[in-house]
């Protein structure tokens, strides 16, 4: 005898995983899981205020270091 909750049960389980493998499919399609970071953007544009920062400073030293260059070949009198 055919028990009919068997048969609906195995109809859910079914369509769960027609909509698992659809739902993977179209992550990989995008090349994300789930939605985008909300946290994304903001640590993005920190990183590059860093970077920006980390540059300036760096290029402030060059401009130290090619002075002190330039006095400590300069020809002694």
């Amino acid at each position: 005898m055919f028990d009919l909750s068997t048969h609906a049960l195995g109809d859910t389980r079914e369509r769960d995983r027609q909509l698992e493998h659809h739902r993977l499919l179209t992550e990989s399609r995008y090349g994300q899981i789930g939605h985008p970071s909300r946290a994304r953007r903001p640590v993005a544009l920190v990183l590059a205020a860093l970077s920006r920062g980390s540059a300036a400073a760096v290029r402030r030293l060059d401009d130290c270091v090619a002075d002190e260059l330039s006095r400590s070949l300069a020809p002694t009198k």
